[in-house]
């Protein structure tokens, strides 16, 4: 907030008439007075520093909101947090409230060695101190890049903090992180009651769901959360952060905010107030794609429907309208919107002015604030089309108003307000373009009829104008307009051409505002300072502030306006006194008039109208004409039922039972196989022959016949043939008994009948085999 508007609100009966050089003066003149009386009066006696707390206290900090918008107002001032705590550390009675606002936001952490770690571990007392002034923190802010703090003093500060939480009343958090690490940093400060998280991510992180999910079980109140990345969202984005219901600002600027899944999620938050998206870079069908998840209207049932797939014709196979019904309502201004985000109450769109037209028609919830950055210069159709839809749409509740753009190097253009209808809500409009920052006198008339209660006004208060594109096209006498038919604006920025005023403008009493107190003109050229610190007397005679530019190192500075404008500046403040104190004088004139008796003389005049009464019968002669259009019908039936015969057939199997005896009847019959033998006795002495062989051998002794002188009788060989014969022929000679009691059964049974045959044809007899090695003993079965 303005410090002029918030110290006016505080000390509204005070009005500036002399410039701070002079109010410092005289606070000098008057400590000197006090110190002077002080001297001579030394005999008084000593009052302590607590009466005088005693009686200051009450009355400066009787109303604790009023001390913190005063402290706010000195703060936003050049040298505030210089001048904040010196007030601190002089008064005690400020000395808590101005701490408060001290420590309430931190915009880095910074050490005493940046980029270094910690000299020494911290002790109990420097906890102590961080403590203290922690419970005063609310917001913080951590960029990364700019490595005020080393990484090592992280790990210290989590392993030998005192208390769960460092900062326990935090309640914002802005982190900028390049990498993983550098994001993970940020659980330290998660506590809670944290209301606000604006994540800004330079590269692709691996891990990125996973801290999500961390950071949502963590936080579970957030009211404002901002994401901001140059790669994509997690495919599992808006699962994660389900848990977050409260949710009253969402600021997405990545690939893959237009999702459906997204607007879903977003669609769903009811208390959602503050939406904030970049469609840059999308086209229109991404666009249309945000909204397509949402819940649609009734009537998509029917063959009119535009989401309908029904054309309306019975056939087989059915074709998909939809789009071409889209296209052709778009076309025509009839697509319907699928309406949601009732809550919504502020807008933030940055991209191409096509693409933020098709996003706000589905919008029909009651829009405050509007802020826009587009694409300047942006296509003249899309701009009407623009302007035009937020007229209609957000008239009657828009009450703020901000287009600015991001930077391009596109030559200066117009940039018309024409193409707006009434906005009678309106209270902000702030216009700041880079390229269309060009407005005439028609947009100036135009915007005093449309607004009439705004109250703050920035037309591209940052615009150049070197001396090769010429001066500004509207002048300070064109402003007029707004001054006249909006009584309530108390700022106004604009770029102008400023010139002495006419004698009309200078005579008129509705040229003359008692609201505007803040006027910055910028580059703004002037040619005659003496001229335009008349007319600007007499346009804003209670104009507190004026502001152009002056430095010499910024772009498109002009010395010789510069210093014209410092000249405007050293002789208003003492034209506007002139300028009161003739209308106060002025004022006590008609006072005395009307104090004093004035003679008044009673005059009556017949004021009877004389009226004629004319009738004229104007009854139209009409025709009717009826034209029918019943088209002519036919109807075609085809009877498709087939012909069809019913044949039964008995498939149930004839059976019959019959009953077989199965138990053989078993004969047993031996047959002697015996091979008849007959008993012979056989001499099985064995004839051996021995013959000597004499071998003589000749020698030279004496030849001699030598001849055996052992006993003749069996030899060895002959003993053991007989051994063998004994063990091979006796087992064979035992059992002929047994053969012979066998044949002799045999013979008798030759003289029985047959054996009877069985049922099954077969007869079974019995064969039974001797004990002769050679035969196999065993019974066979014989069939027929």
């Amino acid at each position: 907030m303005p410090s002029g508007s918030v110290l006016s609100d505080v000390f509204g009966s005070l009005r500036r008439r002399s410039s701070l050089r002079e109010s410092i003066r005289s606070i000098s003149s008057s400590y000197t007075s006090l110190k002077g009386k002080s001297r001579r009066k030394r005999t008084s006696s000593y009052q302590s520093y607590a009466v005088y707390e005693q009686t200051m206290f009450p009355v400066i900090l009787r109303d604790p909101e009023a001390t913190q918008r005063l402290l706010e107002a000195i703060l936003d001032s050049p040298g505030g947090r210089r001048s904040l705590s010196r007030l601190a550390r002089t008064c005690r009675a400020f000395a808590e409230p101005v701490l408060n606002i001290l420590w309430r936001e931190l915009d880095s952490l910074k050490t005493r060695r940046p980029g270094l770690g910690l000299a020494r571990t911290p002790a109990e007392d420097d906890w102590k101190k961080i403590v203290k002034y922690g419970e005063r923190v609310r917001k913080l802010s951590y960029n990364e890049a700019q490595n005020n703090v080393a990484p090592s003093i992280f790990p210290i500060f989590d392993e030998h903090r005192p208390k769960p939480y460092i900062l326990p009343n935090l309640r914002q958090l802005v982190w900028k992180a390049e990498t993983t690490a550098g994001l993970e940093r940020c659980f330290l400060f998660l506590n809670p009651q944290l209301e606000g998280l604006t994540l800004d991510i330079g590269t692709k992180m691996p891990r990125l769901s996973n801290f999500l999910a961390d950071m949502s079980s963590r936080t579970t109140k957030l009211k404002e959360f901002s994401f901001a990345s140059p790669t994509p969202l997690p495919d599992t984005f808006t699962e994660l952060l389900l848990p977050q219901k409260g949710l009253q600002k969402v600021a997405l600027v990545a690939p893959g905010a237009l999702a459906p899944g997204v607007g879903r999620w977003i669609a769903s938050l009811e208390d959602l107030k503050v939406l904030q998206l970049d469609l840059t870079g999308r086209g229109v069908v991404a666009v249309e794609g945000f909204f397509d998840e949402l819940r649609p209207r009734s009537g998509d049932s029917t063959p009119s429907s535009v989401m309908t797939t029904d054309s309306g014709v019975f056939s087989g196979e059915e074709l998909d309208f939809s789009d071409i019904r889209k296209s052709a309502l778009r076309l025509t201004g009839d697509l319907r919107s699928k309406g949601s985000f009732s809550s919504l109450r502020q807008l933030h769109l940055t991209g191409d002015v096509s693409n933020m037209a098709v996003f706000v028609k589905h919008l029909t919830s009651d829009l405050v604030q509007v802020d826009l950055v587009i694409e300047d210069p942006p296509d003249a159709a899309d701009w009407q089309d623009m302007t035009a839809l937020l007229s209609e749409r957000f008239g009657e509740s828009l009450q703020s108003l901000r287009i600015s753009a991001t930077a391009t190097d596109v030559p200066s253009k117009r940039l018309t307000l024409e193409h707006f209808s009434a906005l009678p809500s309106l209270v902000r409009l702030e216009i700041d373009l880079p390229e269309s920052y060009l407005f005439t006198k028609a947009d100036i008339e135009h915007l005093a009829k449309i607004c009439p209660v705004v109250q703050d006004i920035k037309l591209c208060p940052l615009a150049r104008f070197p001396v090769a594109s010429g001066p500004p096209k509207i002048t300070l006498e064109d402003l007029v307009p707004l001054i006249s038919n909006c009584p309530r604006l108390h700022t106004l920025a604009a770029v102008v051409n400023a010139k002495g005023g006419s004698a009309a403008t200078l005579g008129s009493r509705t040229a003359s505002s008692r609201s505007l107190l803040r006027l910055h003109v910028g580059h703004s050229w002037v040619r005659d300072s003496l001229h335009v610190t008349i007319l600007l007397s007499h346009l804003a005679p209670h104009l507190e502030t004026l502001k152009w530019f002056h430095e010499k190192t910024r772009p498109g500075y002009i010395e010789a306006h510069a210093k014209e404008w410092e000249e405007v500046a050293d002789a208003l403040p003492h034209l506007q006194n002139v300028r009161l104190s003739e209308r106060r004088w002025a004022a006590q004139l008609v006072e005395e008039v009307s104090v004093h008796g004035v003679e008044y003389s009673d005059e009556s005049v017949d004021a009877t109208v004389w009226t004629e009464e004319f009738g004229v019968q104007v009854v139209p002669e009409m025709a009717e004409m009826a034209v029918q259009f019943v088209p002519s019908l036919v109807d075609c039936m085809v009877d498709a039922v087939p012909h069809s015969s019913s044949v039964s057939v008995d498939a149930t199997p004839s059976t019959a039972e019959m009953e077989i005896d199965a138990c053989p009847e078993v004969i047993d019959e031996s047959v002697s196989a015996v091979r008849p033998t007959t008993a012979q006795e056989v001499d099985a002495t064995q004839v051996s022959v021995s013959k000597s062989v004499e071998a003589l051998i000749e020698s030279s002794r004496p030849s001699f016949a030598m001849r055996s002188r052992l006993p003749r009788g069996p030899s060895i060989l002959h003993l053991v043939a007989l051994l063998w014969r004994l063990a091979l022929f006796f087992p064979i000679t035992l059992p002929f008994k047994v053969f012979h009691t066998m044949v002799d059964k045999v013979s008798r049974r030759k003289n029985e009948p047959a054996p009877s045959k069985s049922e099954n044809g077969t007869a079974s007899v019995d064969i039974c085999v001797g004990h002769h090695p050679r035969l196999r003993r065993g019974s066979k079965t014989l069939r027929k």
